[in-house]
């Protein structure tokens, strides 16, 4: 079959250079077309050498007139940029946008965490986010709405890691939804390509945790909450009946997210063993090809999930302080991002869903 042109905007960005190199690679998609804003002019080679085979490409301005006519668009743009955009893209072209400005469902949610226009809410793209149960007791996900869809939502990263963590908890009632706390230690990429922030600065950086966006400010507590609920199987006017505590802290590494989310054990979880609690994350994630529950005791490690699709999830069981603890490392720029943003798109157009993704990471 023939392939599938792809134009991607922002292309030299992280986000953006991500979708690159795993579409470089990827069976179904050619990239025709790369676009930018300070880059413009340039052969890609300049910007990512690490990817000869687009090196050729030339940096064209970010504009519906050079982006339409591919069969493919991906927007790695600021947030803003994407919705102004989005109106003039191709409505026959499958667009997924990198950003956040097509995530949330409730405009008081982007009202309070973002502010500005509010735009069109997209098919979200998580494809193992849990939806609801079915009479059988088998789980529902994000993926059965996603084919045919022309228009995709890419989740946020830190959002990635901690829905994945406690998802299967939230749907099976094991934990109190007023009590949930997460924190995330999050690589330097994952504040974006940005000079002109001093504490992005390698001498300010090297060595050093730095918590940001903390009490409640982060922007991706929204879209977190938003999951929660339809983990539970209700619709996103039931994200406030979550509470969670969110803390970001950056460490001095490239890429990875380590989520350690946090939760009081609901009376029916209190009354099972940790082995009976474990299976329920075993038995949600059987299935989920992306999704590798460790052995019991093996804890998630941002360095065995580089350059992999793939989400690595741990539990365990604090009985003194009756909490449940759920943990995910995952590749922001892959998982977080650029891999799930490909995995989305191979669902939307019929093709394998792993094509042109890996689970394994790069470790050391």
């Amino acid at each position: 079959m023939a392939k599938y042109t792809v134009a991607v905007a922002g292309a030299t960005g992280y986000a953006g250079g991500e979708a690159l190199r795993i579409l470089a690679a990827h069976p179904y998609f050619e990239v025709t077309c790369v676009t930018g804003r300070s880059s413009v002019g340039d052969k890609l080679g300049k910007h990512m050498p690490h990817i000869p085979q687009l090196a050729d490409l030339v940096v064209e301005d970010t504009t519906p007139e050079v982006l339409n006519g591919h069969d493919v668009i991906i927007l790695a743009l600021p947030h803003g940029a994407s919705g102004a955009l989005a109106s003039q893209l191709d409505p026959n072209a499958v667009v997924v946008d990198l950003g956040a400005d097509h995530r949330l469902e409730e405009k008081t949610a982007w009202d309070e965490f973002y502010g500005g226009d509010f735009y069109e809410h997209w098919t979200y793209g998580m494809p193992e986010l849990i939806t609801g149960i079915s009479e059988d007791g088998s789980y529902q996900h994000q993926r059965e709405v996603i084919p045919g869809t022309k228009r995709i939502a890419g989740p946020g990263c830190n959002v990635t890691a901690t829905t994945l963590a406690l998802q299967p908890g939230i749907a099976q009632g094991l934990v109190e939804p007023a009590d949930i706390v997460a924190d995330l230690v999050v690589g330097y990429s994952g504040a974006g390509k940005n000079l002109k922030r001093v504490n992005l600065l390698a001498a300010e950086a090297f060595g050093s945790a730095l918590p940001y966006s903390v009490g409640g400010t982060h922007r991706h507590i929204p879209e977190i909450l938003q999951n929660f609920a339809h983990a539970a199987g209700k619709n996103a006017s039931a994200a406030n009946e979550f509470t969670l505590g969110f803390t970001p802290i950056l460490v001095p590494m490239a890429r990875g997210i380590l989520a350690s989310v946090s939760a009081k054990l609901t009376d029916t979880a209190l009354n099972m063993s940790d082995a009976e609690i474990r299976q329920v994350w075993t038995d949600a994630y059987a299935d989920q090809d992306f999704m590798i529950v460790l052995p019991e005791g093996v804890m998630p490690a941002t360095a065995n999930i580089i350059g992999s699709n793939a989400a690595h999830i741990q539990v365990a069981i604090d009985r003194k302080a009756g909490r449940l603890l759920a943990f995910a490392a995952i590749d922001n720029l892959n998982r977080g991002t650029a891999g799930q943003a490909v995995q989305s798109l191979n669902v939307a157009l019929g093709l394998p869903e792993d094509a042109g993704l890996t689970k394994i990471g790069v470790a050391p």
